[in-house]
């Protein structure tokens, strides 16, 4: 067994984690660690062959066989971890407080029951197993009692890493059914909850003289190129906002004693004194080629996932996408937003996001999650992939409409106003230097960074004031067709694309015959065969395809492609390489603009 992937993920000289070390011996020990970190889990681990095996799981262990938990297999970890609690520092990965929830020992079992029953096997039986990918066992616990199994099963998912496994309680005399596991709120070790640890100066925690990140940071892939610009920012005073480098040092103090609004928000240039909106459409990007450092501009990520107003008002959210469908009830568990704002009534532009086991945004994560189906409601999501709301932006606070507030200063009252955690993420700007966290983006295979100028207003249109620069060209594409399947292929061949001109008239650029499973090859062919039309929808006759079957162009795809290019043949602009992404049930046709998509 190698810890070497431990060992890449972390900086031992800013975290209070052990250092890797690999055991001789086995003590057969496990242990259940409640993780809050981008998002709250349970780590699951087997000490094995001289490391703990680790499996990140979303809802944690049950004991009611009725609940196949969803464990993700992640890197193996030094045995000393077994009895870490503690807060790992923001910026580093993993970033957040650990609780011991339980602990214990545990045996391998035998894989075949005897008279009905499992009996204790051996170490090399439990290797076997766990190769097969059907490892049994029995703990002795705090909290956990009796027989389990892990059992590999195979993602359906595009993109999986083939580390998704469940965890499933046998049948035995420790079957609690609709078993609770937030009944229990505290460490078996200190006794203490987690908001005790999180504000325990004495838990392990790394000290340092540096200073921490301003951003509420919890993935390690971004740590260090915020750590590069945070560096190389001055202190700025904002005028108007208190934005002092001593208020921001008092901000955790202050944070609770902010009214929901401030006569500091009432006297800033650009208010509006005015009733709450109930419609809003998103500010849009402009496509640029290249990513640049200008001391008028300010730089955010470009988080992979589905845009959405939040309008806050009564203690209750309503998820509106950016054409006007209601995402809410696709999203229960971002029902708690409100609890995170200081005020009644607000709006809030973001984004809805799935993160991977690392906190990186994942668009094929989200298209598990919400499935192919536009409209369609999941309740609670699918298993595994919980969503947060990353806030950027905010229109309106408690009567005051602020879409003509700077929006530097519009970015310092949402920071002000939201208590960042759980459900919604603060998301943070770097002012000037673009090109540092364009590269950090690039290193670490994100979509790419968003460019804002610092005194923007809000605008509901696409502006030039914001400009998105990808790194993974993206593109949002009509389908107007399928091609017939060849050779072992089922259902359609290839899907044909286009997008609208500045005449409404839709071009063909191009057609995506990869990135499909057999499940979505299956899954898509039904959606598109009731669109099946004799009309073509695209503009012009469309060359050097074989038979084409025509649909109605109603149904939108994410598309990744390398670059754009010129065919002299048809002539236009066509996408090189393109590849199936997914479905994007939040954006019409009618978004999909040639104009918009090339780059200026």
């Amino acid at each position: 067994m190698s810890l070497d992937e431990y060992k890449r993920k972390r900086r031992f000289e800013e975290t209070p984690e052990p250092p890797p070390k690999f055991e001789k011996q086995s003590q057969h020990r496990f242990v259940v660690q409640r993780h809050d970190a981008s998002r709250l889990h349970y780590d699951f681990r087997l000490e094995m062959e001289g490391v703990l095996k680790s499996w990140a799981v979303p809802k944690g262990p049950s004991l009611d066989p009725a609940d196949k938990r969803l464990a993700m297999q992640v890197e193996d970890h030094p045995v000393s971890y077994y009895d870490f609690e503690g807060t790992i520092p923001e910026g580093n990965y993993g970033g957040g407080t650990v609780m011991v929830w339980d602990a214990g020992t545990w045996e391998p079992l035998l894989p075949v029951p005897v008279n009905g029953e499992y009996v204790p096997g051996t170490e090399k039986e439990a290797h076997a197993m766990l190769a097969k990918g059907d490892l049994k066992f029995r703990l002795k616990g705090k909290r956990l009692q009796g027989d389990f199994a892990l059992v590999h099963i195979k993602a359906r998912r595009s993109g999986s890493k083939g580390n998704e496994w469940l965890l499933i309680k046998k049948k035995d005399d420790h079957v609690i059914a609709r078993f609770d596991i937030d009944a229990y709120e505290t460490s078996i070790l200190t006794k203490r909850t987690m908001a005790q640890i999180a504000g325990d100066k004495g838990s392990a925690e790394w000290k340092s003289s540096r200073p921490a990140s301003r951003g509420k940071v919890k993935a390690a892939w971004l740590a260090d190129a915020i750590a590069r610009v945070d560096s190389k920012r001055k202190s700025i005073t904002t005028e108007g906002t208190g934005d002092t480098k001593e208020s921001r040092n008092k901000k955790k103090t202050q944070k609770s004693s902010v009214p929901p609004v401030s006569s500091v928000v009432k006297g800033l240039p650009g208010t509006d004194n005015r009733p709450m909106p109930s419609v809003i459409h998103p500010m849009l990007a402009i496509t640029t080629n290249k990513a640049f450092d200008n001391p008028d501009w300010v730089f955010e990520i470009k988080w992979d996932g589905y845009r959405a107003v939040a309008f806050i008002e009564d203690g209750r959210v309503r998820l509106v996408s950016r054409n006007q469908n209601d995402l809410t009830p696709q999203f229960p568990e971002l029902g708690t937003l409100p609890k995170f704002i200081t005020g009644e009534r607000a709006i809030l532009d973001g984004e809805i996001v799935a993160l991977d086991e690392e906190g990186r945004p994942s668009f094929s994560l989200m298209q598990q999650r919400t499935g192919f189906q536009p409209g369609k409601r999941r309740l609670p999501g699918r298993q595994g992939v919980p969503v947060v709301y990353y806030a950027f932006d905010l229109l309106y606070l408690d009567g005051l409409d602020l879409r003509q507030v700077p929006l530097e200063r519009r970015k310092q009252l949402l920071k002000d106003h939201v208590e960042a955690g759980g459900v919604i993420h603060y998301s943070d700007h770097y002012p000037e230097k673009g090109l540092d966290l364009f590269q950090a983006a690039k290193q670490r295979g994100l979509e790419g960074i968003v460019a804002k100028r610092r005194d923007s207003t809000y605008q509901e249109k696409r502006s030039s004031d914001w400009q998105k620069i990808k790194i993974t060209q993206r593109q949002e594409c009509v389908i107007g067709g399928y091609t017939d399947p060849e050779g072992s292929r089922e259902y359609f061949g290839a899907l044909v694309l286009g997008l609208y001109d500045q005449k409404k008239r839709l071009i063909h650029v191009g057609q995506a015959g990869t990135g499909f499973d057999r499940n979505m090859l299956k899954e898509l062919f039904t959606r598109l065969e009731p669109l099946k039309t004799k009309e073509n929808p695209f503009y012009g006759e469309i060359g050097g395809l074989r038979k084409v079957q025509f649909v109605r162009p109603e149904i939108v795809a994410e598309i990744k492609f390398s670059e754009w290019t010129h065919e002299t043949a048809e002539g236009g602009m066509k996408l090189r390489a393109p590849v199936f992404m997914g479905l994007r049930f939040d954006k019409s046709p009618d978004e999909c603009s040639l104009e918009e998509a090339i780059p200026k």
